[in-house]
């Protein structure tokens, strides 16, 4: 056993930039650097593994099918995965990934968004991303005829499509609580009030307790801090409209994959739409 010096590191790129560190910065902008001992190792592998056969085993004790809680942790890690690939490249990383037991994942960066619209970009690349976790098991169908495979495509079309509802600590509240604050703080603050009471509703009523009370205890824990606004600089109108238009075209491609998992069974567009509203709980 020896006692040495540890070798100089080369600065990483998410190191404070050299103008970081001899520029001085307002107390409340301030960031503490990143020291190399104090960087995230991640969630523990054994962790992980135990957090997600659980997440699954609860998925598929819910919906009763394991191709549907298959599909769903597969496209779950997609979907966090289009999270991280997001951060890295918007300088926010070194991002990880974590699951967390009955709930779901999250995508952890290391570092706050610049801006309000690399903020948008990260929550909408999640479930934009995540659609590509539909592939496969479309794919599958395709080749085999079996309809099973079409539970795959559908869960990982439900899972995006929810994270979209604009109600914290889901993306959809990232993507479109900008927007609404670019107009008024409180604009922002009453809509996610009022779709974060509406989706506990549907929780409630679709028997999503564990789910209802992890966005309940979200939405009481953004209403104590008083605080929506990320760091950064604030969207300007036209990455507002911007914002808006990609919000719009990623749920619509969320729906479309939904029904690429139903029109095969129907063979009707409308018929597709009222199932998959039955099944979300929206029709009879």
């Amino acid at each position: 056993m020896s006692d040495i010096d540890p070798p100089i590191r080369r600065p990483g790129p998410w190191d404070p930039r050299p103008e970081e560190l001899s520029a001085p910065a307002p107390a409340s902008q301030t960031r503490r650097p990143i020291r190399v001992e104090d960087a995230d190792k991640g969630q523990h592998p054994l962790w992980a593994l135990i957090s997600t056969v659980l997440l699954g085993g609860f998925i598929w004790w819910v919906t009763g099918s394991a191709m549907f809680a298959g599909a769903a942790i597969f496209g779950l890690f997609v979907h966090e995965y289009g999270h991280v690939l997001a951060m890295n490249r918007l300088g926010m990383g070194p991002a990880r990934i974590y699951i967390i037991p009955f709930l779901g994942g999250l995508a952890k960066s290391r570092r706050l968004p610049d801006s309000e619209w690399h903020g948008v970009l990260v929550s909408l690349a999640g479930p934009a991303f995540g659609l590509l976790a539909a592939i496969p098991f479309l794919a599958a169908f395709y080749l085999t005829g079996q309809a099973i495979w079409l539970q795959g495509v559908f869960a990982v079309a439900f899972l995006n499509l929810i994270n979209l509802a604009p109600a914290p600590p889901l993306d959809g509240s990232k993507a479109l609580g900008p927007v609404l604050a670019r107009i008024h703080p409180w604009v922002e603050m009453g809509a996610m009030v009022a779709v974060g009471a509406l989706v506990i509703w549907w929780g409630l009523t679709n028997g999503a307790f564990i789910f209802t009370a992890f966005l309940a205890l979200a939405l009481v824990g953004h209403l104590r801090r008083g605080v929506w606004r990320p760091e950064g600089r604030q969207l300007s109108w036209k990455e507002a409209g911007f914002s808006v238009g990609l919000f719009v075209l990623t749920a619509a491609a969320c729906v479309g994959v939904g029904l690429m998992s139903v029109i095969p069974l129907t063979g009707d567009a409308g018929a597709a739409l009222d199932g998959g509203a039955r099944i979300l709980g929206l029709g009879r």
